[in-house]
């Protein structure tokens, strides 16, 4: 349950991330909290993960890295949350804070340069584009391709930028915002099944899916109600039908959520057989009925399901913080 003292500062923090996201200037003189937990990461995967020890020794050398990065993250938090709640305005600049660890504007604009580059410079912009949000190979991707991972990343990451941070604010305030920012880093940087992490970011991974298991499932659910709101019902019951059949075969236990649920609302197929590292991924479809050939339309069409998803999760927070 959330609590409610934390719910006025999280609708704060949701204003400020919308209206001004990650503000540039700011971020070229300071580094934002997010770089900082990647370079602890970094140093901590530099020093204890070397390849002449065994797979067991790195395992375990990958959960201490865990538990560190935890202590690191959540110690100067609880010291700030306290700090911040004997000021007379500490609520502001708790609203402040935990609005940079909330990627609704930055995921938007992110997406929305796909587009705009498929419009304006054809596949080579889409590709220099969508090359900044996806882990894939953008040299193998054709325009619907381009456009699906653009999609794809919409929805992922509404679930581990948006709804997730929310979430465990909403618990535990800015202990459990920074906590989760720090593994969920950890896992995008070493939470990977190759030689050199499978063992040592083992942890990290585990932990992030864990901590991603019901904001993930949240996440689709904000979606198919938000396609409810704006794209009406079919939209709607075809979003959760595509969550029940299509997102437990997802590679991920969680990104198939808001993937399929994103899927079924737009009427598009998503994920499907796709190249890392030169590798190809045969992964199944998310709502394999939809339509293949995304275009530049639909990724400004799950932009518009993104947003309004956004607007239903304040909408609820505002109906919890009133009702408590």
């Amino acid at each position: 349950m959330a609590d409610a003292s934390h719910l006025p500062v999280l609708l704060l923090a949701l204003a400020l991330d919308a209206l001004f996201g990650e503000p540039a200037w700011l971020y070229a003189r300071i580094p934002h909290p997010v770089v900082l937990f990647g370079r602890l990461i970094g140093w901590l995967d530099r020093k204890l993960n070397r390849a002449q020890r065994s797979f067991e020794e790195r395992r375990m050398r990958g959960v201490l890295a865990v538990a560190f990065l935890a202590a690191v993250a959540v110690l100067p938090a609880l010291w700030l949350d306290r700090l911040l709640h004997a000021l007379p305005l500490g609520w502001a600049a708790e609203a402040l804070l935990a609005s940079t660890l909330i990627a609704q504007r930055s995921l938007h604009d992110h997406v929305a340069a796909v587009a705009a580059g498929l419009e304006d410079a054809g596949l080579r912009g889409g590709r220099r584009a969508v090359a900044m949000i996806v882990g894939r190979d953008p040299d193998s991707l054709d325009e619907a391709g381009v456009a699906r991972a653009a999609i794809e990343s919409c929805a992922e990451n509404f679930s581990d930028g948006v709804v997730a941070p929310v979430l465990w604010f909403a618990l535990l305030g800015l202990p459990g915002l920074a906590l989760y920012k720090a593994v969920n880093t950890a896992d995008s940087m070493i939470g990977h099944r190759t030689p050199r992490h499978e063992a040592f970011g083992w942890a990290a991974a585990r932990l992030d899916d864990l901590m991603n298991l019901v904001p993930a499932r949240l996440a689709g659910a904000l979606l198919a109600l938000a396609a409810l709101a704006t794209r009406g019902r079919a939209a709607a019951e075809t979003a959760l039908a595509a969550m029940r059949a299509d997102a437990g075969h997802h590679r991920s236990p969680n990104a198939g959520w808001p993937e399929a649920a994103m899927a079924g609302a737009l009427g598009v197929a998503l994920a499907g057989p796709r190249r890392y590292a030169g590798v190809l991924v045969e992964d199944r479809w998310m709502h394999a009925a939809g339509n293949r050939d995304a275009a530049p339309g639909d990724i400004r069409a799950a932009l518009a399901l993104m947003r309004a998803a956004c607007w239903t999760q304040a909408g609820l927070a505002s109906i919890l913080w009133i009702m408590s």
